[in-house]
């Protein structure tokens, strides 16, 4: 759910930004900038954080999302605060750069407007039938939740234990490694389905280190800070708890006493 606005903030000022998407969730604005998005692209959308907005911003391969606070008098995003929304607009005009604890640099360049022409055309439904009252069974039905992440991890290798320094991109339920971030082809794909077990491991020798079991082999890696580690960490426990969860046997079986468990709303310390 999106946040609601501080009262006391500039709503006319900020809702007249062509780049502001004031019904946008974090789950659209993740799906809309990963589909239509290029490293870059960026959108400015209310927080799930009462009284903040969010500045989703597409990477190379994931989304990142930064909160922009106002305490009355002031916007601070980043380091930086703005008097005003139009000195806080002037600023994204200068293509600044965003980091998180990642550290890898991402330009502002591509405001995704709030409002796009398409072309304006329907189909015309020729056939249109019911299966009857067969139950469907949703044991296969999609996880709609996209959940993406980027960032270097330190992982020890399969064959020869040495650690190397890679690239991670985590997107819908496929975690992929590459050899660095400007590759092309990841060097394994992760099918997060597979996954028995994510935790935090000692066996290894290394601080802030945390493994993926499979049913074929053991995953370590480690972080370069624990507010890294806690973000890879929560965001796949999310998942797979997803994955994990009891599906709905019935189309109309939606109800509070019989849906999954399984929070469809992403973590809230991420």
């Amino acid at each position: 759910m999106s946040g609601v606005i501080s009262k006391e903030m500039p709503l006319e000022e900020i809702e007249a930004l062509p780049w502001y998407h004031p019904k946008m969730t974090r789950h659209v604005a993740e799906s809309l900038l990963m589909q239509n998005g290029t490293d870059g692209t960026y959108l400015l959308r209310p927080s799930s954080t009462e009284g903040e907005l969010a500045l989703s911003v597409r990477a190379q391969n994931a989304v990142k999302h930064y909160p922009v606070t106002w305490n009355g008098k002031k916007f601070k995003f980043g380091m930086v605060n703005f008097e005003t929304v139009e000195e806080f607009t002037k600023h994204f005009i200068n293509l600044p750069l965003v980091a998180g604890e990642s550290g890898v640099l991402t330009a502002l360049r591509y405001p995704y407007p709030k409002n796009v022409d398409e072309f304006n055309i329907y189909d015309t439904v020729r056939v249109h039938a019911e299966f009857g009252s067969k139950k469907i069974s949703y044991t296969d039905k999609p996880h709609f939740q996209v959940g993406s992440k980027e960032g270097y991890l330190t992982k020890l290798g399969g064959n020869v234990k040495n650690w190397k320094y890679r690239w991670f991109v985590l997107v819908k339920n496929e975690l992929k490694y590459f050899r660095q971030r400007e590759s092309k082809k990841p060097i394994k794909t992760l099918d997060l389905s597979q996954c028995i077990e994510i935790d935090t491991d000692i066996t290894k020798g290394k601080d802030l280190c945390f493994k993926l079991e499979f049913p074929w082999r053991t995953f370590y890696f480690y972080a370069s800070s624990e507010s890294e580690r806690k973000e890879w960490m929560d965001l796949i426990s999310w998942k797979l708890n997803l994955l994990k969860a009891t599906p709905l046997e019935e189309a109309g079986a939606a109800s509070a006493s019989t849906a999954s468990t399984a929070s469809t709303e992403y973590p809230s310390n991420w």
